[in-house]
């Protein structure tokens, strides 16, 4: 059998999953998983990656999340090499930790964001271990288990900042307390008739309905199935570079020379934007601004940094990026 394509574009929703190698554990104890979360949080971040849904289970996990600037690929590498990083070190491992790549299935937004929501939510107790115990004993459960973010979409004191809880309430009246109890009880409602989504998958890649379906495949044109499809990176126009450095300029008082030059938080925030907003890869924004790659990389790590105490600096950051105008298809 063929391997699925790996489709890209700015704007495109994922279900995303990954196993433990051999389908060994790729949690051990609660540190892993707040390390595992933590750095989740921090990677959609760094690729402005909307996160939607995920869950945790034992040896694997599943996210739910919209990349506006079509950068899947490299969101999931960094994201999957740190944690792997910070896994083999506390538990004096080496190797893989993941068996292969990820998986993506591309999900019509429209249709089925809230469906997918819904279906991560319930892995918990869609295990062999559960499947003789009773509603009420799956549904209580669910409802202590705290490594997913179901508890956020039922009780908004247990939200995470990092979550985007609207766009899946919006079916069920909107982001308020009967919208929340109605999500609530669509998804126990399910723990006795679970959604059966992998039937409804075109292609080993696309869960959506036939429009969608359709739209797809117009723009993979003749690209066969047996071949991975390269990102689609036309579909959306990113802000240009001159825009960006030309609000930095107008809000630090510098000249786009002296942000080159600069060897702080103003280039800094200049590197952060023309990637977070801009689209544009390390390796580019190194030769736009006279630096190497890892000059960029350490420079965004440093900004984040900076930012979690430099009040004045997330001020800077804010005031430039409120200028601009983020344009999409």
């Amino acid at each position: 059998m063929s391997r699925p394509l790996r489709i890209q574009y700015p704007g495109a929703v994922y279900h995303v999953t990954c196993r433990g190698n051999e389908r060994k554990d790729i949690f051990r104890d609660d540190a892993d998983r707040e390390r595992f979360v933590s750095l989740l949080e921090q990677s959609a971040e760094i690729y402005s990656v909307t996160v939607y849904a995920y869950v945790l289970m034992t040896n694997h996990f599943h996210l739910l999340v919209e990349t506006p600037l079509g950068n899947l690929g490299e969101f999931m590498r960094r994201f999957n090499i740190s944690y792997t990083g910070y896994f083999n070190r506390r538990h004096g491992r080496v190797g893989h930790l993941y068996q292969g790549r990820y998986t993506s299935l591309l999900v019509d937004k429209d249709e089925y964001l809230t469906t997918v929501s819904r279906y991560i939510h319930l892995n918990p107790v869609r295990t062999k271990v559960w499947s003789g115990k009773t509603v009420e004993e799956k549904a209580s459960f669910l409802d202590g288990y705290q490594w997913s973010s179901l508890p956020g979409y039922c009780e908004k004191k247990k939200r995470e900042k990092f979550i985007d809880y609207a766009l899946v309430l919006e079916p069920y009246g909107g982001d308020s307390a009967g919208a929340r109890r109605r999500y609530r009880d669509a998804l126990l409602g399910e723990i006795s008739s679970p959604q059966e989504l992998k039937k409804q998958v075109v292609g080993q890649s696309i869960l959506g309905g036939d429009e969608f379906v359709r739209w797809v495949k117009e723009k993979l044109g003749d690209r066969g199935a047996d071949r991975e499809c390269p990102p689609l990176r036309a579909v959306v126009s990113y802000n240009a570079q001159d825009e960006i450095l030309a609000a930095v300029a107008s809000a630090t008082g510098k000249t786009i020379g002296q942000i080159k030059s600069d060897r702080g938080v103003v280039r800094q925030i200049a590197m952060e934007l023309l990637a977070r907003v801009g689209g544009l890869k390390g390796k580019e924004i190194g030769e736009l601004l006279g630096v190497d790659y890892s000059t960029v990389s350490v420079g965004r790590k440093r900004l984040r940094d900076t930012l979690a105490s430099d009040r004045a600096a997330k001020r800077l950051l804010e005031r430039v990026e409120g200028t601009l105008s983020i344009i999409k298809n």
